[in-house]
């Protein structure tokens, strides 16, 4: 019988080993949350880190966009600049009166297919000048951004997605965030394998440095954590410039040099010295009203691919969930943003940067500071171009490696907020398995429809119209939040377990800036500005 009540006693205390996982509002192990900073050396370098990784965005949009405009590799360097010193002013706004989390403004893809629309536009042919043609595009690119930046201010400031934000539970924000990450997979492999005799090595670097050697040598934890990033582009880039120098692509096709070469790009030579972006610089914008409702369209889908980001970022910086109406400010400052991208000329607009969200994670640093350091860099390499242009030289597959894991940790945290969804709910099953499957599967179908077809399912005589279904439907994360988010709404409203499933008791306590005094800490406006604009 004492033997019998030994082995009880061993399987109570085994039952209670074996308990879930607490659930936390707050992601722990982070060196530093988002009001923290590391020593000031630390951070200067953290920053400099989150500024070469939001270069590759900041590269790519322009160098797909002014060829089409008729631009060249001057135009080129000039638009990087714009846009590089956009996101500077961007970043700090955000950090400082926006959201307040470390979230980095960079350009966002949404703004492609309507940009892309404009510039190969019948309209633009008539100038046989491509240095005019590019002006006249940028002008017509310009106003179209300035109207959108319009329907971004008054969804954030007037609280409208303020209301959306008060109806999201944990079950819907779940695909939100992770196809935030994952539906960029296309930036990620397919560009590394463009060049994988750099691409694969850096990626299998950073994995090394960041996640094993770390637990190898654990004194020095801190460092290869941190700073892993710089590193693997250190280490592969001067990799990639001895097989450059070596002659091992000059007989190669030109797209596996304009991959692989560290001399291909162009725009160092083209880059000046100093200048400094300022407003309408091309001239007057240009107002069309189809292009407008285009670009809304795509400002649409910045906000909700940024909303995602945003409640990564609010992870990784070990803060609590934000209240609605600091996600409605942080949309209206982003609406702000779109203004200065308008009014400056880069092209695009902007959004918060799903890669240096993902870095947040990786260096388990969720610091403020920080970020508004790498917004110092953004505004200095900007102005001095020659400088910022060595570094926008390094091949786009090293960028891409980067982007496998930091895009995958931003999916991540996504599925993180699953701890506060009954997953043996059969609503909570269908809901998320539906809404995961169509934002991908939906967007495949538009992207692969272009691809074959040169336009998209819906070709009406209509530009804009075709344009702005193109745009929200290639989005993963817009696709799969309009159906998390209805089915949320609507599914089994009546049924009394249905809160407690989708996890909004959880965030009830969050639905209002003044029910948890942590809103204070990670969200209060700087210089006591809450006084003249509360949050609510």
């Amino acid at each position: 019988m004492a033997g019998g009540g030994g082995g009880g006693g061993g399987g109570g205390s085994k039952a209670d080993e074996f308990q879930p996982f607490p659930v936390k509002d707050q992601l722990p192990g982070i060196d530093f949350c988002v009001s923290s900073s590391p020593p000031w050396p630390e951070a200067i370098i953290l920053g400099f880190q989150h500024y070469l990784v939001m270069l590759g965005t900041t590269v790519i949009i322009p160098s797909m966009l002014v060829p089409l405009m008729g631009g060249g590799d001057v135009e080129k360097a000039e638009v990087i600049n714009n846009l590089l010193f956009v996101s500077g002013i961007n970043t700090l706004s955000q950090t400082l009166f926006g959201t307040r989390l470390p979230v980095v403004m960079r350009g966002s893809y949404s703004f492609i297919i309507p940009a892309v629309s404009i510039a190969t536009s019948n309209r633009f042919k008539q100038y046989t000048d491509p240095h005019q043609r590019f002006k006249e595009s940028m002008r017509t690119l310009q106003g179209a951004i300035i109207m959108a930046s319009l329907f971004n201010m008054i969804i954030g400031f007037f609280g409208f997605w303020r209301i959306f934000g008060r109806f999201l539970n944990p079950l819907a924000a779940v695909p939100l965030v992770t196809l935030t990450g994952l539906g960029l997979y296309a930036l990620g492999f397919p560009r590394l394998a463009k060049c994988i005799e750099v691409g694969l090595p850096a990626l299998i670097i950073l994995v090394v440095l960041s996640q094993y050697i770390p637990h190898m040598l654990q004194s020095k934890r801190g460092i290869f954590d941190r700073l892993a990033v710089l590193f693997t582009v250190a280490i592969v880039w001067g990799y990639a410039e001895v097989l450059t120098l070596a002659g091992a692509y000059d007989d190669k096709p030109s797209n596996t040099q304009i991959s692989c070469r560290t001399d291909r790009a162009g725009l160092l030579k083209a880059a000046p010295w100093i200048r400094v972006p300022y407003p309408f610089q091309y001239g007057s914008p240009r107002f069309n009203a189809g292009d407008a409702f285009a670009m809304m369209a795509a400002s649409f889908v910045a906000i909700v691919e940024s909303t995602g980001t945003f409640f990564a970022a609010s992870r990784y910086g070990s803060a609590t969930p934000k209240p609605p109406s600091v996600l409605s400010r942080g949309i209206g400052w982003q609406g702000i943003g779109l203004l200065l991208d308008g009014a400056l000329g880069t092209g695009s607009g902007c959004t918060a940067s799903v890669e240096n969200a993902g870095l947040l994670g990786l260096t388990r640093n969720g610091s403020r500071k920080v970020v508004q350091i790498s917004a110092g860099f953004m505004l200095f390499f900007s102005i001095l171009g020659k400088f910022g242009a060595v570094l926008a030289s390094i091949p786009l597959p090293i960028v891409a490696a980067l982007y496998c894991v930091l895009f995958a940790y931003v999916a991540a945290a996504g599925l993180s907020f699953l701890q506060f969804c009954n997953l043996n709910s059969f609503r909570s099953k269908f809901i998320l398995g539906f809404s995961l499957f169509m934002g991908l599967s939906v967007a495949q179908y538009f992207n692969q429809y272009q691809l074959n077809s040169g336009h998209g399912p819906l070709n009406t005589k209509s530009t804009s119209f075709n344009n702005i279904i193109q745009v929200i439907f290639t989005s993963p994360a817009t696709v799969a939040t309009i159906v998390a988010y209805f089915l949320d709404c609507t599914h089994s409203l009546g049924h009394s377990a249905t809160r407690r499933d989708s996890g909004r008791h959880w965030w009830a306590k969050f639905r209002y800036f003044e029910r948890d005094t942590r809103s204070e800490e990670f969200y209060s406006l700087p210089w006591n500005l809450n006084r003249f604009f509360p949050s609510f």
